[in-house]
């Protein structure tokens, strides 16, 4: 029994992103990072997720991909607050990881494949939690913007299950309300 492992487990949390600092994850820690993060369960061996990441200059130059998605795709002209704000979105913590879901048509169901690339998401936090990082998995407008999509080079039939942002704590969080087992729980056949 690990129970190291399931202690870690129970007191897990995200840390905003703007509450992570640097510095970020060395070459070799994020080798580490992306091998945990796809051991992940995946039906007929087919990897359909992959990474993007995201540090140094990079982040800059994808906050220019989307403040451009957010003047062209916005009802409303954006104010110069709001671009300044999508332009410093990656820069709030030292690495940003694009989990990209990649699937492979015909090849296994399609929902198998998406829950694949989630839990590649979680791995990747857990690693890089493992190795002392906060991390955050979040999406926001982004995720779903075709215009980000394309300018970060994903395919017709790709999507970004999620963008896990890692950095040093600079505090640690107030833990959150979790759900009661009893309302979340039932046994078949009571």
């Amino acid at each position: 029994m690990n129970s190291s492992l399931l202690d870690f487990l129970k007191v897990r949390r995200s840390i905003k992103p703007d509450k992570l600092s640097g510095p970020g994850p060395t070459a070799a820690e994020l080798t580490q990072i992306l091998t945990a993060g796809s051991r992940v369960p995946d039906h007929k061996k087919l990897a359909p997720w992959r990474f993007i990441v995201f540090e140094g200059e990079a982040r800059a130059r994808a906050g220019e991909i989307f403040a451009e998605a957010c003047v062209a795709e916005d009802k409303e002209p954006p104010s110069h607050v709001r671009l300044d704000l999508e332009r410093g979105r990656f820069l709030r913590a030292p690495m940003v990881i694009a989990v990209i879901s990649s699937l492979k048509p015909g090849k296994a169901p399609e929902w198998e494949q998406v829950l694949s690339a989630g839990a590649a998401c979680y791995n990747t936090c857990l690693a890089a939690n493992a190795l002392g990082f906060g991390t955050c998995w979040i999406t926001e407008w982004i995720a779903y913007s075709p215009l980000v999509k394309a300018g970060l080079g994903l395919s017709e039939h790709e999507r970004i299950a999620g963008f896990v942002y890692i950095g040093r704590a600079s505090e640690k969080p107030d833990d959150r309300e979790r759900p009661d087992l009893a309302d979340i729980v039932s046994r078949f056949g009571e």
